[in-house]
C-alpha cells in the first residue's frame, strides 16, 4: 500500500511510528463507519493511547490522516 509522502509528514503525532503502513499491521483500527470519507468511526483491538482517536459518545473518531487514507484509498 502507498500513500504520499506529504499525508505521512502530516501525520507527526504517531506513537506508533507508522506502523500501520507495514505488512504487519495488527494494532490497525477497524473503521466501523466512515461519512464522505471525511468522518471515520474506529473500533481499536486496544486501549493505548493515540493522539489521533477522539472520543464521541461510546465511540471514537479516528483523526489520523495515514489511517483515514488507508481506508478510503484500500478500504482497509
Amino acid at each position: 500500500m502507498k500513500i504520499q509522502d506529504d499525508i505521512i509528514k502530516n501525520t507527526n503525532k504517531c506513537k506508533k511510528d507508522h506502523s500501520c503502513l507495514s505488512d504487519d499491521a495488527t494494532d490497525l483500527c477497524k473503521v466501523e463507519l466512515s461519512i464522505e470519507d471525511k468522518v471515520h468511526f474506529i473500533k481499536c483491538n486496544n486501549e493505548n493511547i493515540c493522539n489521533y482517536r477522539i472520543p464521541f459518545g461510546y465511540s471514537f473518531v479516528c483523526t489520523c490522516p495515514v489511517r483515514k487514507e488507508l481506508y478510503n484509498r484500500y478500504k482497509v
